[in-house]
């Protein structure tokens, strides 16, 4: 079960030349994290090993990129995404993560690999928390969890469209 740890609303920033790692198995359970990644979000390996990823799950983040993340990934298809992320303590950080699966020799998936970097806070501030509030807001303005991430879906997808309709080319001309 994940733990309910409550935001303190203070930022730990990843350094420019800094790369969080971590992998998980097909379920979203962390099978590795590199020292950043226990470093920035002050859990110990014995914390995240086995538990699912979302143990660090901002309550600021919209559940819709997640459902797109993961829909990409089921594809086959690797994923870029800016992050907001829940440390131990409640504070939080921000990153672009780069989400890829993991492929055997044969083609089959045996997990997901992501890396995170820094991101620029001008981006943050302007676009993507913004962005991101409003999907939030949508999805916990009542009606069933169902109902409410596909009215955040709809907007997400509008928005894109609004940016040109491709995901990929709105996310890297930030």
């Amino acid at each position: 079960m994940k733990p309910t740890i409550p935001p303190t609303g203070h930022e730990r920033v990843l350094g420019d030349k800094e790369i969080i790692v971590s992998k998980t198995d097909l379920t979203g359970k962390i099978t590795y994290a590199n020292k950043k990644f226990l470093e920035i979000s002050g859990f110990c390996e014995e914390e995240v090993v086995g538990i699912q990823h979302n143990i660090i799950r901002h309550p600021d983040m919209p559940r819709v990129v997640f459902k797109f993340l993961w829909e990409r990934l089921k594809r086959g298809e690797e994923v870029f995404a800016y992050v907001k992320n829940l440390c131990k303590s409640g504070d939080y950080y921000w990153v672009i993560a780069h989400v890829t699966p993991s492929i055997s020799e044969t083609g089959e998936v045996l997990g997901y690999h992501s890396n995170r970097r820094a991101v620029n806070p001008s981006i943050i501030e302007t676009v993507i928390a913004p962005l991101y509030a409003k999907l939030t807001q949508y999805e916990a303005s009542g009606g069933s969890p169902k109902q409410a991430l596909e009215v955040s879906h709809n907007i997400f997808k509008s928005y894109i469209d609004e940016q040109g309709g491709n995901y990929d080319n709105w996310l890297f001309s930030l």
